[in-house]
């Protein structure tokens, strides 16, 4: 299957920024699952290309002259293997993601929802099939309920949320099971339209391989996932995240598109 992906975010401010860096997690890496075709970053200035400490492409966009308004678009075309598996090699040991972080602390409520799904670190898939459902179930999927803000156990008191937080509240009950698990960000293709092609989506460590769970579309099945990045939670994977000085109120518009590369053909 092959792909294509349009991604743009647009910044506005009301008052001019003096001075920003900013982070960008927008090149997915070259697997033998995803193969990328061709991948541009269009970019208000030149960003220097590293790798992050989970392995991530990372560009560095650092602005030194005032700005109200910044544009980043973010465009490529990929093919999705379905019978290959990602080949990236970890720069961390899995139990590294056992650690918990500022959004995925497991309170009591998560560690009664873990408990009850996960039999500590002798589950199986079958176990964590029925935690992502019961996640799923007990927080249904309701856009503009949350935002990325909101901690694992504020998204399940509210009792809804988005992909963001149904991957944070899965992979909190997992590491409470003493499972690693990680977040990951990318791409979701679906022949609907009105679906948000952003997307976020969990991995756990099980007998000595990461299998994938997107709580939010109930699957198991990683074939219309292009993965951007992976890390701890939303903040060690999002596609882009920085820091400015100035600028006072910001806002900010995105939008991404997933299309299979046949579909536009024909058109």
């Amino acid at each position: 299957m092959k792909l294509t992906i349009k991604h743009q975010t647009e910044y506005h401010y009301a008052e001019t920024v003096r001075h920003s860096t900013q982070y960008l997690r927008l090149t997915p890496p070259n697997t033998s699952r995803q193969r990328i075709l061709k991948w541009e970053l269009e970019l208000p200035k030149q960003a220097t290309m590293t790798t992050d400490g989970y392995g991530n492409i990372l560009h560095v966009l650092s602005l030194d002259t005032p700005y109200d308004s910044m544009l980043i678009r973010a465009s490529g075309e990929v093919e999705i293997k379905e019978d290959a598996d990602d080949d990236i090699a970890d720069n961390i040991s899995p139990l590294s993601y056992l650690r918990t972080t500022k959004l995925t602390q497991p309170t009591a409520s998560l560690k009664k929802l873990s408990e009850n799904n996960l039999r500590s670190s002798a589950s199986s898939l079958d176990d964590l099939k029925s935690l992502m459902q019961s996640v799923l179930a007990e927080m249904p999927y309701r856009p503009g309920s949350t935002d990325v803000s909101y901690s694992a156990d504020e998204a399940y008191r509210l009792k809804s949320g988005v992909c963001q937080d149904h991957t944070h509240v899965f992979i909190t009950c997992c590491r409470h099971a003493g499972l690693p698990a990680r977040y990951v960000s990318g791409y979701l293709y679906t022949p609907d339209s009105t679906h948000v092609a952003m997307h976020a989506w969990a991995e756990v460590w099980l007998t000595d391989h990461w299998h994938t769970f997107d709580v939010t579309n109930n699957t198991c099945s990683p074939h219309q996932h292009l993965k951007l990045a992976n890390g701890m939670d939303y903040l060690d994977a999002c596609p882009i995240r920085g820091v400015r000085f100035g600028g006072g109120t910001e806002g900010m518009e995105a939008k991404a598109a997933v299309k299979l590369l046949d579909e536009l053909h024909q058109q």
